[in-house]
């Protein structure tokens, strides 16, 4: 099951790395010094990498795992190590030596100014996910 966001949403978070990486373009263009282009360039790849991955951010549920995809990080998590789904939402598990962990999925997180139709597709995601969460800790 892959549980993301809607594509216009997808599209508004690659613009958290798109837009600062065609400035940092557009400065090395114009740089005059050989260290101020190559400080821009390396900045623009970098964006250009979190503007991929705020594309990608959403979750895939496999038979005994979760793999959580946000802006900086990949985690996957054992489906038998999940403990709880979170209303922020949040996957709540516990790791190999027992250690409490909480990783957020970014990706189904709904905000104040958002559509409906986002926010009602999102919070459908989140169902789903606490659906397969607990057939999995029977």
């Amino acid at each position: 099951m892959q549980l993301s966001p809607t594509p216009l949403n997808r599209l508004a978070n690659s613009c958290l790395g798109a837009v600062p990486a065609v400035a940092g373009i557009a400065y090395a263009v114009q740089a005059d010094r050989g260290v101020l282009r190559l400080a821009a360039g390396l900045a623009a790849i970098g964006f250009a990498v979190l503007a991929v991955r705020g594309y990608r951010l959403g979750v895939t549920c496999e038979h005994a795992r979760m793999t959580v995809r946000g802006y900086l990080r990949t985690r996957v998590i054992d489906r038998e190590r999940i403990s709880d789904i979170t209303d922020f939402p949040a996957v709540r598990w516990t790791d190999r030596t027992g250690r409490a962990r909480w990783t957020p999925l970014v990706a189904l997180r709904t905000s104040p100014g958002e559509l409906p139709a986002t926010r009602l597709h999102k919070e459908r995601a989140v169902s789903r996910l606490r659906r397969w969460a607990q057939r999995g800790s029977g």
